[in-house]
């Protein structure tokens, strides 16, 4: 009995109806024929409470379940599917109102539809975490009524489920097919006018119009009576490695996603490419002390294990020790390699402090620091500025993006390549940056 009624509810028409008869109450005080008018009402009222209970009752009329994915990809739209049989005979509404994880902060989830008698229908929703880590979906409830409204059979399917949150594998995958499809150029990513050339052999070829001159075969010339050139390829097998900065200053969020994910989504889809290009790959973390470490390889399968190491990549409340970094990195790393750097940088004076480390690690590889727009100052410069605290703040900000820049000259300065990005085009830029890497033959 208990169950049963926990499991009825009232719906929005039966308030109505009762309202509507209150008020016919009412009148009935100054028109008396409406009272016996409106018990008649009550009557049918109940009556039609009490059909719908045994129409609704009748069995267990309903089946639900929530169809989820292996994991889901962080800062993407993700799909959820929740499929629902109708076993009655009639056709039914169904309000559904599922536990979403509490990552989501969603406490108004609702979804509504209709499902014909004997029909079945799969209801689809998408959810976009920012976090990675453990998702807990809790019980899916469902309100049930027939076309009366008046009351409500809720069936709650108890299928708690987890999913795990990983590193953007979505934009891997698209930036992957655009690898494949030719159509890196539709994302912004650009092909970048080769400068010199690499001297890794590929084949002797007839000279064409338009050859470097320079690489005329003269000996392959004389003996087949016409000009023959060398045609070199891009050298491949080359280590690269992703260099995450994990400490306090990869916290700031934009878009509710902090700078460490927006730095791991990177690093995952860029890794992805360079494979695809035939060089190694490997990726490192570091705080106040060195995290994970994963040398360079050129296997594909290496690419899952650097997905699941960055699964695991949290930042820090400490700073960052860049000492402790290029230790490791003279040690572990002894092959010329480019080091993607990501990490940030807000005043000039922190540049300064990590200066002789970078220049350091750029002596003996080509180093790439990756550092970050501060979007929101940007908003705050482009603003009309009418009063004077509203000035004094522009300033401020228009001092911070000049150290941006100031930053990104010092470091050029010293030979340091680098990438000053927005988060959002965090990725296509790094992938530009190692295009035009490769296409110099600066490696």
């Amino acid at each position: 009995m208990l169950k049963f009624i926990r499991s009825i509810y009232l719906s929005e028409r039966f308030f109505i109806a009762i309202s509507v008869i209150v008020v016919l109450f009412l009148i009935s005080y100054w028109v008396t024929p409406l009272y016996g008018i409106t018990w008649l009402i009550v009557l049918g009222l109940i009556l039609l409470m009490l059909m719908e209970i045994s129409m609704l009752y009748s069995g267990k009329g309903l089946e639900g379940n929530r169809l989820l994915p292996e994991k889901f990809s962080n800062s993407d739209e993700n799909e959820v599917n929740v499929r629902l049989k109708n076993k009655y005979r009639f056709a039914i509404s169904v309000n559904l109102i599922d536990e979403l994880p509490i990552q989501f902060q969603k406490r108004d989830f609702n979804q509504q539809t209709a499902i014909a008698g004997k029909d079945s229908k799969t209801l689809q929703y998408y959810v976009r975490p920012v976090e990675r880590g453990e998702y807990i979906f809790g019980n899916m409830n469902c309100f049930v009524s027939s076309v009366i409204s008046l009351v409500r059979r809720r069936y709650t399917f108890s299928n708690e489920q987890m999913v795990k949150v990983y590193p953007s594998f979505i934009q891997m995958k698209k930036y992957d097919f655009m690898a494949i499809d030719h159509r890196l150029s539709y994302a912004g990513l650009k092909k970048i006018r080769r400068i010199g050339h690499t001297m890794e052999f590929e084949q002797i070829k007839d000279y064409v119009v338009g050859d470097d001159v320079r690489t005329v075969n003269w000996k392959a010339t004389a003996k087949n009576a016409k000009l023959m050139v060398n045609q070199y390829q891009d050298e491949k097998m080359q280590p690269v490695y992703s260099i995450i900065d994990t400490s306090r200053v990869m916290k700031m969020p934009f878009n509710e996603l902090k700078l460490v994910d927006y730095a791991i989504n990177s690093s995952l889809a860029f890794s992805n490419i360079a494979l695809k290009k035939g060089d190694k790959v490997g990726m490192l973390d570091f705080s106040n002390e060195l995290g994970k470490f994963l040398p360079a390889k050129a296997k594909k399968t290496h690419l899952n294990t650097i997905l699941e190491s960055l699964y695991n990549v949290d930042t820090k409340f400490l700073d960052a020790s860049y000492g402790k970094l290029q230790a490791f990195v003279k040690q572990h790393i002894t092959h010329r390699s480019l080091l993607l750097l990501y990490t940030n940088f807000e005043h000039i004076s922190s540049l300064h402090r990590q200066l002789p480390y970078l220049q350091a690690l750029a002596k003996k590889h080509v180093l790439v620091v990756i550092f970050f727009e501060n979007t929101e100052l940007k908003q705050l410069i482009e603003d009309p500025a009418h009063t004077v605290p509203e000035i004094v703040d522009q300033t401020i900000a228009r001092q911070f993006e000049f150290d941006k820049k100031l930053m990104v000259l010092e470091l050029q300065q010293r030979g340091i390549q680098t990438v000053l990005t927005p988060p959002e085009d965090l990725t296509v830029n790094t992938i530009n940056k190692y295009l035009e890497i490769k296409s110099r033959g600066l490696l």
